[in-house]
């Protein structure tokens, strides 16, 4: 017997046949003995209505009342999951953050777990009853909701996975593991078996959306065992997620030395960018700190960063990326603290995508990043900007090539699958 924590993204929850399936799905770990919490998200698109309803009333929205209306879809999804599995005959009720209680940070929009009251919500599952629990909300130290960022369902999952001392968390999504790249762009992209935390941190932050950051870095920190699921197996197979075939996220110990392993893990991309450049900015020292507090401020993650060689006037040019859906309240930011800065003028680019390599055999071997630029010159893409890390390498191109890119990378890093007879 195990204890798992089970995760279903909303195109698991859309509509309630869908949510049926994912009941069967619990039924069948109950069945095989397990102990079983479920962290659910809201139906598909319900998020997106809601976001844009605040966005409609105001596109400087309060985000402490941004979090009382988008959290609204996870609760319909749980209490609807839990009268699903009654239905089935499986023991089971909903546990809304506030109940358990979920503690979080106050910074609504991007709250983070502080701490999860475990003793009811463990009682309840040794007695055989399945716990289901709004996944992306908590509870501020003000009792005001809060919610944890898009796709925060997977750290939600992944929080409580670590606090019930869990097995494994298993996430199911509508791909049935992690692949080298997206296979919709790359038909012969390969699923990989298992991954690094570190590895997987990094695909995240980079724009794979398979798993949040967040929860990649929160499983690592926790050594929580992740595996990836697809939602859409057959429901009725008798098969448990200790059999199906998925990806496992786990530890450097667990995958120890295997010859096999590539020198890249993975291609990423990311078109949620937005590019802003502040023109003739003072070049004297802390003219920077000047430019990302007011972002800081407003917890907007800044990635990209690039600063140029300074005019013959004494100013220079800096250029950075924000996620596109903090663009707006970016330049609100940088508007307001204009005169403390001190630059000119400010433009921004919406049509550009973030290409990244990744993967931990960077860290022994040499020329991955000549590997990538040439390759990207040869097709005559040009690159805007460039960032590292130990196990990563990223690029902002132009949007449209984002695709090309892409498959041009796949094939020059040996990662394509091979055909089948």
């Amino acid at each position: 017997m195990a204890r798992i924590v089970m995760t279903f993204g909303a195109t698991s929850m859309a509509g309630i046949e869908r949510i049926r399936n994912v009941a069967a799905r619990v039924k069948r770990e109950v069945a095989a003995g397990h102990q079983v919490a479920v962290v659910v998200s809201a139906m598909a698109g319900e998020t997106d209505r809601l976001v844009n309803f605040c966005r409609e009333a105001s596109p400087l929205y309060d985000p402490a009342e941004y979090d009382v209306v988008v959290a609204s879809g996870e609760q319909v999804t749980s209490g609807l999951l839990a009268i699903a599995l009654q239905a089935a005959g499986v023991p089971a009720r909903s546990w809304l953050g506030w109940q358990l209680p979920i503690r979080s940070s106050s910074a609504h929009a991007a709250a983070r777990i502080d701490d999860i009251d475990t003793e009811a919500l463990v009682a309840a599952m040794e007695s055989g009853e399945v716990a289901v629990i709004p996944g992306f909300q908590g509870m501020t130290e003000a009792g005001r909701v809060s919610t944890l960022g898009r796709g925060g369902s997977d750290t939600s999952a992944v929080a409580v996975a670590a606090a019930v001392k869990a097995d494994r968390c298993d996430i199911y999504t509508d791909v049935d593991g992690v692949y080298t790249t997206d296979p919709r762009i790359v038909p012969r992209a390969r699923k990989l078996t298992r991954v690094t935390y570190e590895e997987m941190l990094e695909l995240a932050s980079v724009g794979a959306k398979v798993l949040q950051t967040r929860s990649v870095g929160l499983a690592m920190k926790e050594g929580v065992r992740i595996q990836v699921l697809s939602s859409f197996d057959d429901p009725n197979n008798s098969a448990t997620a200790d059999t199906l075939p998925g990806t496992m996220i786990v530890g450097d110990d667990e995958i120890g030395d295997d010859m096999e392993r590539q020198l890249i893990t993975g291609i990423a991309h990311d078109k949620n960018e937005a590019k802003i450049t502040l023109i003739e900015v003072p070049d004297k020292p802390g003219a920077v700190a000047r430019i990302f507090g007011p972002l800081a401020d407003i917890n907007i993650n800044v990635d990209m960063i690039i600063q140029n060689i300074a005019h013959n006037s004494g100013s220079t040019d800096v250029t950075f990326t924000v996620p596109q859906a903090e663009l707006a309240r970016a330049l609100d930011a940088l508007d307001k603290a204009k005169t403390d800065i001190g630059y000119s003028s400010l433009v921004h680019d919406t049509k550009v995508a973030k290409i990244s390599v990744v993967g931990v055999g960077m860290r022994s071997h040499a020329g991955v990043a000549s590997t990538m630029f040439k390759a990207l010159a040869d097709r005559g893409i040009n690159i805007q900007a460039i960032s590292t890390s130990e196990i990563k390498v990223s690029v902002l191109i132009e949007e449209d090539y984002t695709e090309l890119a892409v498959r041009v990378l796949h094939t020059a890093y040996g990662l394509d699958a091979e055909e089948v007879a």
